[in-house]
């Protein structure tokens, strides 16, 4: 590789697009959890249903591949006058897919709760809001945290897909600027650096999280 060429023309351009990148995922990353745990708790513990709405939007966003829903949000939705940019249409996808993944780890973690606290803070007087709230939401937090910062993770790497609603990012970049040059192993080599770049330091601060999040006696600490 040309060294003139990584630094004049590829490194540019997919520092313009990591950026962008990283603006998807950041609100995809936090509003999909806050969904997840939300969707996760209804799906565990509320009335029949609301669990039957959780589980039928659960099924068919994990059912359906990434890309269709992108497709239909940014393609379809215009035909019922509904119009969302490139950038928004992604976020949205990703806020949608993420929240259905990590209401899986969610709803498992909560249901591993042992039944003898819950009976524990009913007899204490906790109704089942305070309950979920104090006691039983943050212990399934830590233990459902392994498995919801693999979806992190995986976000990073399905926020690739974005190039499908016209949104310029990192793969878009590299892309446009392979198309344009014919470089496509040095680009797409490059590419791949800065993503694994990104999931590495998002393991890294996982690692991080678990360490922190970690109590003496619940679980065991790596």
């Amino acid at each position: 590789m040309e060294i003139d060429f990584l630094l004049e023309r590829i490194l540019p351009a997919l520092n313009r697009g990591v950026w962008v990148t990283i603006q998807l995922i950041i609100p995809s990353m936090l509003l999909g959890f806050a969904g997840g745990v939300v969707l996760g708790a209804l799906r565990a513990f509320g009335p029949r249903w609301l669990r039957r709405i959780g589980d039928a939007y659960t099924t068919v966003i994990r059912g359906v591949p990434l890309i269709i829903q992108l497709f239909i949000l940014y393609n379809a939705l215009p035909k019922l006058g509904i119009y969302l940019d490139g950038f928004a249409a992604a976020v949205l996808g990703f806020i949608m897919c993420s929240a259905a993944y990590h209401s899986e780890y969610i709803r498992g973690a909560l249901l591993s709760i042992r039944q003898g606290q819950l009976k524990a803070a009913q007899a204490l007087g906790f109704d089942k809001t305070s309950m979920l709230v104090s006691i039983v939401i943050p212990q399934a937090l830590r233990r459902a945290l392994p498995g919801c910062g693999n979806e992190f993770i995986y976000l990073i790497k399905y926020s690739s897909l974005a190039y499908m609603t016209t949104c310029v990012d990192l793969t878009s970049e590299a892309m446009k600027l392979a198309a344009y040059t014919y470089r496509f192993t040095e680009i797409f080599l490059v590419c791949g650096v800065y993503y694994l770049i990104l999931t590495s330091l998002a393991a890294w601060a996982l690692n991080r999280l678990e360490k922190l999040a970690y109590i003496p006696g619940f679980g065991k600490a790596k």
